[in-house]
């Protein structure tokens, strides 16, 4: 039988749970990352700020790299460029910037002749015949105009008469057709003095060279880049 004097104990006050608060914190913290990690990033309005590098010779200028197939570079500030858009230079990115801009425009000096993919190998990248001047389109984050992730490489002709990268113009991509020093630059063929000679071809190995081949330059190697000896009459 029961005891009638026993007393039951008085129910233990429950806690309440730290679940809500410890989803408030977690909450907080995530919140606090990703903010920080976007003004880190320079991510101030959540929009990529474009930039591009262009990697070609704009001028006449024979090229001083030791690789011809590997042009000088400079920059833009445009992600996004299609065959037949026209650009000139970028007064907010000098020396070397370039944007787009109507070809009727008094600023538009080139005009878009081909969009390639963009490579970690610059020479490996060819244009096609008439290209003065090659643009890298990159993009970055933040209002940085330098740098940035390659995107695409825009193959440009200029718009006026000056065409460096016509075969033996002396610029551009060096083509069947150039001339160049025994040291392997192309220079312009009007102007080209003793000790220069013409391309025949440009292939991998000397077995390859076309007839009429006299001399042909073996180069260094260069990853990506689709030739390693320049056939030329000598």
């Amino acid at each position: 039988m029961a005891n009638p004097y026993q007393v039951t104990p008085p129910q233990a006050p429950r806690r309440r749970s730290g679940g809500g608060i410890v989803a408030f914190v977690v909450l907080a913290l995530i919140v606090g990352g990703i903010y920080g990690a976007s003004r880190w990033l320079g991510q101030d309005d959540g929009r990529p700020a474009a930039s591009t590098t262009a990697s070609a010779s704009p001028s006449a200028k024979p090229t001083k790299s030791p690789d011809p197939g590997n042009p000088e570079s400079s920059s833009d500030t445009s992600s996004s460029w299609k065959v037949g858009d026209c650009g000139g230079p970028d007064p907010e990115n000098q020396p070397d910037g370039y944007r787009p801009q109507k070809c009727s425009a008094s600023g538009a000096t080139f005009k878009a002749i081909d969009i390639k993919d963009a490579s970690m190998f610059p020479g490996s990248i060819q244009c096609p015949p008439g290209t003065d001047l090659m643009i890298q389109v990159s993009i970055s984050y933040g209002n940085s105009k330098k740098g940035g992730i390659p995107t695409n490489t825009l193959c440009g002709r200029n718009l006026s008469g000056d065409h460096p990268g016509d075969p033996g113009a002396g610029g551009g991509q060096l083509v069947q057709g150039d001339c160049v020093t025994d040291q392997a630059q192309e220079v312009p063929c009007a102007t080209a003095g003793s000790g220069s000679s013409k391309v025949l071809g440009l292939v991998k190995q000397k077995s390859e060279c076309p007839p009429g081949t006299t001399e042909p330059m073996q180069l260094t190697m260069a990853i990506g880049r689709p030739y390693d000896v320049i056939c030329t009459d000598g």
